[in-house]
């Protein structure tokens, strides 16, 4: 049994590729590297530099290393930058998905993973969403991994795709120093690319309607989420049904200055952070119910903010990632 991690020398899709491998299961890495790293993928593990666009190329690589099946996670992932670049984005979440589904069907590989998001539920009306909360996406990027979920469904109707869809929204932490978060748009890294370079942090509105006036976000540690993709890789391989889509939630919303805070607390740095606009697509609020999901695919908060921001703050010690 191999699956093929589309995006798998990105930040999360690394994460996926190791926890993969300590569950014993071989895996192949498919990433352009437009924002991953060749050093992020382990030794021993093939690796396929291209892009998803590229459905040829994808076919051959699913044959050539007979794969069973794939996870999903190479896309444009910005939902500000995405308000900004709506046609970049359609082509590398939407064509890019249709692309590798296409390749799976000519290949006979009949089950994916497809790495979702939160964004589908733009600013819901409701404190907790669930799975069956409306879909209401506020940016290019919600929009695009909404019909990519759609994509998959509907190559399950005609096709018989096994398949599944996990939604999350803040990913953060890392489960080795050697795989950091250099993303230069997620809250994270900016925070502590700042400090490391003796300048203030910023959060993007005090405005929204919250406790505090800054957004409120799910937070999940990347190690937690990476575990989640594996079982439901093992739950499609074994033949069971799981739902079209998952929640991987915290239950519990932490806005931006309370994430502030931590670093604060967790660097020994004080600091009192700059107060910029609010950024075109960020929702006021969103926090997921992961019920349904601790049920089916093992997902479960098992660090704290605290361990996420240390985690996160020791990788960014380390060396700049090739």
């Amino acid at each position: 049994m191999t699956w093929l991690v589309t995006g798998g020398a990105g930040y999360i899709g690394a994460h996926v590729v190791r926890s993969f491998r300590e569950a014993g299961i071989d895996v192949v890495v498919l990433d352009d590297l437009s924002s991953g790293h060749a050093s992020f993928v382990p030794d021993g593990v093939p690796f396929v530099r291209g892009t998803i666009l590229d459905t040829a190329l994808v076919e051959r690589t699913l044959r050539e290393h007979e794969v069973t099946g794939v996870v999903h996670v190479a896309a444009f992932k910005y939902a500000g930058v995405s308000v900004q670049r709506p046609l970049h984005t359609y082509a590398q979440n939407v064509t890019g998905t249709a692309s590798v589904l296409e390749a799976m069907e000519s290949a006979d590989v009949d089950a994916v993973v497809f790495s979702s998001s939160a964004a589908v539920y733009g600013t819901p009306e409701t404190d907790l969403v669930t799975e069956s909360t409306p879909t209401a996406p506020e940016s290019p990027y919600g929009e695009s991994k909404l019909v990519g979920e759609w994509l998959l469904a509907d190559a399950g109707r005609a096709s018989g795709l096994r398949h599944t869809s996990l939604r999350y929204f803040n990913v953060v932490g890392s489960a080795s120093p050697d795989l950091p978060d250099t993303s230069p748009h997620n809250l994270f890294p900016l925070v502590m690319d700042a400090l490391a370079e003796d300048r203030t942090p910023r959060i993007n509105g005090t405005d929204y309607p919250t406790p505090d006036g800054t957004c409120v976000r799910d937070y999940v540690h990347v190690a937690d989420l990476a575990a989640s993709h594996v079982a439901a890789a093992r739950a499609l391989t074994e033949g069971c049904t799981l739902q079209p889509v998952y929640n991987l939630g915290s239950g519990e919303g932490v806005s931006v200055r309370q994430i502030m805070d931590t670093v604060a607390e967790v660097t020994g740095i004080a600091f009192t952070p700059e107060v910029a606009p609010r950024r075109p697509g960020d929702p006021a609020r969103i926090v997921a119910d992961g019920s349904a999901a601790a049920r089916d695919i093992d997902w479960a908060m098992r660090h704290t903010l605290r361990e996420m921001v240390a985690s996160a703050w020791e990788a960014r010690g380390a060396d700049d990632p090739a």
